[in-house]
């Protein structure tokens, strides 16, 4: 499974703009290991990044019962994002400096959904 987004996914994403902000979901299953990775990447994440991109953290907690889920669907944590629009995280994910520290966040996870959504 993929856990960082390709290419062909941003420029899609970017197509499909419907303006606004975006709230990305993002489902995460850390590798062995992989708590202590991703706290290092969301650090820089926090610190860094998302104020250079007028970003924030709406929520971000660890993944408990799952109710309606099949085996292997349960998620090690859950983090929701707003950024002011899809171009905004675009320009992030592109920054150089970001891509210095994303690969820890591809270290860290075994599996992830990243998926954009807007409100109702």
């Amino acid at each position: 499974m993929a856990v960082d987004p390709r290419g062909a996914d941003l420029k899609r994403y970017l197509h499909e703009d419907p303006g606004g902000p975006v709230v990305m979901l993002n489902l995460l299953r850390y590798a062995e290991g992989g708590r202590e990775l991703y706290a290092r990447y969301a650090e820089a994440l926090s610190t860094t990044f998302l104020p250079r991109y007028g970003a924030e953290v709406l929520y971000a907690g660890d993944g408990s019962t799952a109710l309606v889920a099949d085996d292997g669907q349960a998620w090690d944590a859950v983090l929701l994002v707003r950024y002011p629009s899809r171009e905004s995280f675009s320009r992030m994910v592109a920054d150089p400096e970001y891509q210095q520290v994303t690969e820890l966040r591809t270290r860290a996870l075994t599996a992830a959904v990243l998926q954009a959504t807007r409100a109702w």
